[in-house]
């Protein structure tokens, strides 16, 4: 069974359950974590930063209890833009499920390189499993909380598919796994996250995964703070780091060359049910042998939590 059609079997029970959930609210997840302490859903699906999973489970559950969130993001830039939705599901603060599709239209920017019309869509399947420490500083611990994500991804060009990933020597899927720890200094209004990702991805696996002059994993770090102004309101900043597995493709050298993610947002939750992210995001150079600018532009989000 393709993992295409997989996923979306898997997104529609998941939606299923969080219908389920929503409309028995049995578990009571609402009245579990303070707001935004779940995180917000990431462009992965994993719960986090907009760019970079967090160590937290999403959602409000707490112990015994189950929580889904379900999110919609936008990432519009000078040239390109990202659209990202899916589900996940939380389980006794221990376990988060993720399901997410990205839909990514480079246009005809990338003419130049025979890729007129590329579209570029991905499936992301993904498992976080609590290991230890808490996220919120308490008088028992400043250990942080430590948890252990995969994602397993599937790139699809649609007709340009066989062409682009032969081309470029990468393969149509694979899986990232990362490390992430995450500490949220209540009194001092206060969040660090640091992630430790090993992956192949090119552009985060939209253009697939290792390429033809380099095909081995490497470990990228990934860094998030953020300042809590009050209960329902946060700002922060976030970088990650990229591999470059591409620089010296066929396609030409430097033509797709890739560079870290960096941005600063804006997260509002004027309830429990619901939460707003707003950033400004820097994506660096894609492509830049045709599109030497940096692509620069806005990321916004809206997330539903039962």
């Amino acid at each position: 069974m393709p993992f295409s059609t997989l996923l979306n079997g898997l997104l529609r029970t998941v939606v299923a359950m969080a219908a389920a959930a929503g409309a028995a609210g049995s578990a009571h997840a609402e009245q579990g974590k303070l707001l935004l302490t779940g995180g917000v859903s990431s462009i992965d699906g994993a719960a986090g930063g907009g760019l970079t999973p967090w160590a937290v489970i999403g959602s409000y559950a707490t112990q015994g209890q189950i929580g889904t969130t379900a999110h919609i993001t936008a990432v519009n830039t000078q040239n390109y833009n990202l659209t990202t939705y899916g589900v996940a599901v939380g389980w006794n603060e221990r376990v988060e499920l993720s399901l997410a599709k990205q839909d990514f239209n480079a246009g005809d920017n990338l003419a130049p390189l025979g890729l007129t019309g590329l579209h570029l869509k991905q499936d992301i399947l993904g498992v976080k499993v609590r290991l230890t420490g808490d996220a919120v500083l308490d008088s028992d611990t400043w250990m942080p909380q430590i948890a252990l994500g995969i994602e397993h991804k599937s790139a699809d060009a649609g007709q340009l598919g066989p062409t682009l990933f032969g081309v470029l020597g990468a393969k149509k899927t694979g899986t990232d796994v990362y490390l992430s720890a995450t500490k949220l200094f209540l009194a001092q209004s206060f969040l660090v996250n640091g992630t430790l990702r090993a992956t192949k991805a090119n552009q985060n696996g939209l253009l697939g995964f290792g390429g033809a002059q380099g095909d081995g994993v490497k470990l990228q770090p990934e860094i998030s703070i953020a300042y809590l102004l009050n209960k329902k309101l946060v700002v922060g900043a976030e970088y990650r780091a990229k591999p470059d597995n591409l620089n010296r493709s066929v396609l030409g050298v430097g033509a797709l060359k890739e560079d870290d993610w960096f941005d600063v947002f804006v997260a509002w939750a004027p309830s429990k049910n619901l939460s707003l992210t707003l950033a400004y995001v820097d994506l660096g150079k894609i492509a830049p042998a045709v599109q030497p600018k940096r692509q620069t532009g806005t990321y916004l989000s809206a997330q539903l939590a039962f």
